[in-house]
Order: structure tokens, then C-alpha cells, then sequence
């Protein structure tokens, strides 16, 4: 009787040993969408329950903003970001500047750098007023963005961000898709157990 270790062997040099297929590094991840940008990123962004309002022109979505917040304390709705503030106020909706976050904040409405249309993803940076807290703590977070913040995947995102600051990059950049969310208990999905419980992307 042949030993083990043979029989083995003499079994490798029988088996064909299939070399595994190389892979196509030249065709794209993302293929090119017929739709608009902004249609393929609110499908995207509420695919993962995010909440996507376009509105025709920035005059609306300020209109719309005023009676979102109507019903909530103004000390309780953050922004902290000085373009947005003048947008706000010359529109009359109400708001906070909130120096010090208040611990039962119930909004925050920042900007972004980008929205990622394939992903339909929101990145934002540490250089936007307000710092990091307005991006995570608020149960909701509403982001204004125009259309043209929109680009197409995350390879144009990475060159849009580096164009625009260079070899002076935030100290963060944060790409935010759809609310938090986890299933770590039961394999019950839970939104908000990391972050906002909602994530309302106004685009104009």
C-alpha cells in the first residue's frame, strides 16, 4: 500500500487545475445612465430609505423649507453654514445659528461638497461650518444641494474634491448614503442607531 503523503500527490497531478479568469479591469463599475443625474440619484438615495424633493428653482425650496420647519422651535433647528443662514433668513425660516448644540435638537440643515448620483450619496467635509456634530447628531439631517454639486460616480467625486482644494483637503470627508442604519440585532433593520433617523436631500 502506497504511504498517505504519495496517494496524495499522485491526486494533485490528476486534478485539473482550472487557472481562474482574469478580470476586466477596462469596462466600468458604473455603466451610463439615460436618465438625469438627478433622477438617478434620488432613485439611489431612496432605494436606502433616503428622501429626495426637487424643486424648480431655489425660491421653492424655500418656501417648502419654511413650512417643513413651521411646527418645530426654532432653538431646536441648527445651520450653521453663512450662505445657507442668508438664504434662510431673507426667506423667513426659522432657524439657529447653535454655537453650543443643544442636546434635544430635533434638525440640521448644512450643505455638502458633492452628491454621488450612482450611489446616491451625499459627501461632505469638516470645511463646512458647524464641524462634524451637524452631520450626525440632529435625528434629522436635511441637505440643500443645486444640481450642479451632482456628479456621476465616486471617480469624479474623488477628482472634483481634490480640484477644488487641492493639496489642502479637509481633515475629513464623509460620504453619507441614505439615513444610519444597522441590523446587527435579530437582523432587524434599525435606522437612526448611529446617526439621523432621517436624511431629506432638497435639490434645486
Amino acid at each position: 500500500m502506497k504511504p498517505a503523503r504519495q496517494q496524495i500527490l499522485e491526486k494533485l497531478k490528476e486534478t485539473n487545475i482550472r487557472l481562474p479568469e482574469i478580470p476586466d479591469f477596462e469596462s466600468p463599475v458604473f455603466y451610463e445612465q439615460e436618465e438625469s443625474p438627478e433622477i438617478v440619484f434620488k432613485k439611489n438615495l431612496e432605494a436606502v430609505n433616503g428622501k429626495v424633493t426637487i424643486f424648480k428653482s431655489e425660491e421653492q425650496l424655500l418656501r417648502k423649507l419654511k413650512e417643513l420647519t413651521a411646527s418645530h422651535t426654532q432653538e431646536k433647528i441648527c445651520c450653521a453654514e453663512p450662505e445657507i443662514q442668508t438664504k434662510l433668513k431673507n426667506s423667513g425660516v426659522r432657524f439657529s445659528g447653535c454655537p453650543e448644540i443643544p442636546g434635544d435638537i430635533e434638525i440640521s440643515i448644512t450643505g455638502c461638497e458633492f452628491l454621488v448620483a450612482q450611489t446616491g450619496s451625499a459627501l461632505v467635509s469638516s470645511a463646512q461650518q458647524g464641524g462634524r456634530k451637524l452631520f450626525i447628531y440632529p435625528p434629522q439631517h436635511l441637505v440643500i444641494a443645486s444640481k450642479k454639486q451632482i456628479v456621476n460616480t465616486l471617480d469624479e467625486t474623488y477628482s472634483a474634491i481634490s480640484e477644488k482644494y487641492g493639496n489642502d483637503l479637509p481633515s475629513q470627508l464623509l460620504l453619507i448614503t441614505g439615513p444610519s442604519r444597522t441590523a446587527d440585532i435579530e437582523k432587524t433593520l434599525t435606522l437612526g442607531a448611529h446617526g439621523p433617523k432621517s436624511l431629506h436631500v432638497f435639490l434645486y
